[in-house]
């Protein structure tokens, strides 16, 4: 007896939000790489590849806590993953090959993934606290469970805030490298911390802001377009 497929159930694909600082070059340079692209590469590679390169990151800054110059070895890995993550859906809308369920589930499960390796690297590495690690990890996942409520409620994904987004982060995270490695600690009313420590503290506080004010926003907005009688 043949299996029979089950049909695909009706999906709209939520609006774009992308207002960072880089995303206008950023869209230009991923549509001018997608079309040069060889046509063995598809989407599911790029996707593998970016998700690859963070678990790749986060074992580099384990490395560091024995050799420091491991934390040049994070920055290529960094742009492995810029160019996997960011390029899977511009190849596939480009070559017009997109499955928005598929897509949308398997890129954001991996990023999560991907990004809890990365902390815990950090965590482990010696240049980032673990309890700094933690507060930072556990806002950005609460901060993208409420990204992808917004999309299936609202119908709008939000790719950055506050003119950041993923690229800027990534940005920031490479030049943290270059200046830990020179300088680990920073110097704060007399007193010594970890540099990674006082980035990823403003960091962390950055997105509980951000929740709570996209929190309390969306919260607003289904409640006056959902009021009972």
């Amino acid at each position: 007896m043949t299996p029979t497929k089950e049909p695909a159930t009706e999906f709209k694909t939520a609006d774009r939000a992308h207002t960072s600082l880089l995303a206008s070059a950023e869209k230009r340079t991923l549509i001018w790489i997608a079309t040069r692209l060889p046509g063995w590469v598809n989407s599911d590679h790029l996707t593998a590849l970016g998700f690859v390169s963070l678990i790749l990151a986060g074992a580099s800054y384990w490395f560091a806590r024995f050799n420091a110059w491991s934390l040049l070895a994070v920055i290529p890995f960094l742009v492995l993953n810029w160019f996997g993550d960011s390029l899977d859906g511009t190849l596939a809308r480009i070559r017009n090959r997109q499955r928005p369920r598929y897509g949308f589930y398997v890129d954001h499960i991996l990023d999560a993934l991907g990004m809890s390796f990365l902390m815990a690297g950090m965590a482990l590495s010696g240049y980032l606290s673990p309890l700094v690690a933690g507060t930072f990890l556990i806002f950005y996942l609460l901060l993208s469970i409420e990204i992808y409520l917004a999309t299936y409620t609202i119908g709008t994904f939000h790719l950055s805030y506050w003119n950041f987004g993923p690229t800027e982060l990534r940005i920031l995270l490479v030049i943290g490298n270059l200046f830990a490695l020179w300088r680990p600690y920073a110097i704060i009313a007399g007193r010594e911390f970890l540099l990674f420590d006082v980035g990823f503290a403003v960091g962390a506080t950055a997105l509980a802001a951000i929740l709570v004010q996209a929190t309390v926003k969306h919260i607003v907005m289904l409640y006056r377009q959902e009021t009972l009688p």
